[in-house]
């Protein structure tokens, strides 16, 4: 009984208000207070929205251009029908393989240049060895083949070959590397070289099938390494070019 006259006897909101004094106005300006909260709350949603979008958007296109690149880099790889350079004055390989070593001592024997710089040789590796490697005589070392030790990246060989070429005052070079090691090392040597004519004569290994690049992940995380950072040589080239 003594909860029903208590609820009987409880003031309504609205004479709340003129008990207490509150005007009508400041009731108004409370809702629209909490209308325009709403508002804002909705207005970062709808940009968020956006900006989620937006970046869905440039990740997809990026992913679109990298793999166009990449699809493009790949395919410049491919043996070509072309018929291989026949002259130049130089011949430079840069180390990282017994096959690269032994295609620039054939073509410098074949007298496809006059000398041959090996670019990048580890300082305890000796004429004799990498003669004993290859099968070539010694002869052919002690008359036409320098061995640079200071390059250890393709950024040093690049640098190194540039002071080789210019002490022997050549105007044109053969290059000699990995087929797809090849377009890096020739934004580097034009870099440095951009008055020689350079003449690639990749290699192609026994095993690296290029073409079909796709059914072994070694081979494709060695393309996709090799093409990120050409991209990043190319942009560096770029811009110091600017």
């Amino acid at each position: 009984m003594a909860s029903e006259i208590r609820e009987h006897t409880q003031p309504e909101p609205n004479d709340f208000l003129r008990q207490t004094g509150v005007p009508k106005e400041q009731n108004r300006q409370a809702k629209v207070s909490a209308k325009e909260v709403r508002k804002r709350a909705f207005s970062w949603r709808k940009l968020l929205r956006r900006l989620f979008l937006a970046a869905c958007v440039s990740v997809s296109l990026f992913l679109v251009a990298f793999f166009t690149g990449f699809s493009w880099f790949v395919s410049s790889l491919t043996p070509s029908l072309e018929h291989p350079p026949e002259y130049a004055e130089g011949i430079v390989v840069l180390t990282g393989g017994r096959e690269r070593i032994s295609k620039s001592l054939n073509m410098l024997a074949e007298g496809k240049a006059k000398r041959l710089l090996i670019s990048g040789v580890n300082p305890q590796t000796t004429a004799q060895q990498i003669a004993r490697l290859t099968s070539q005589q010694i002869a052919l070392f002690d008359c036409c083949v320098d061995l640079d030790r200071k390059a250890l990246n393709t950024v040093g060989n690049a640098e190194e070959t540039a002071l080789w070429v210019r002490n022997n005052a050549f105007d044109s070079l053969l290059v000699v590397t990995s087929a797809y090691h090849m377009p890096r090392a020739l934004l580097e040597l034009q870099h440095q070289l951009p008055e020689i004519e350079l003449k690639p004569a990749p290699v192609f290994h026994t095993g690296l099938k290029l073409q079909e690049w796709y059914k072994s992940w070694a081979t494709t995380k060695l393309l996709l390494r090799e093409f990120v950072k050409y991209i990043l040589v190319r942009t560096r080239v770029e811009l110091a070019l600017t």
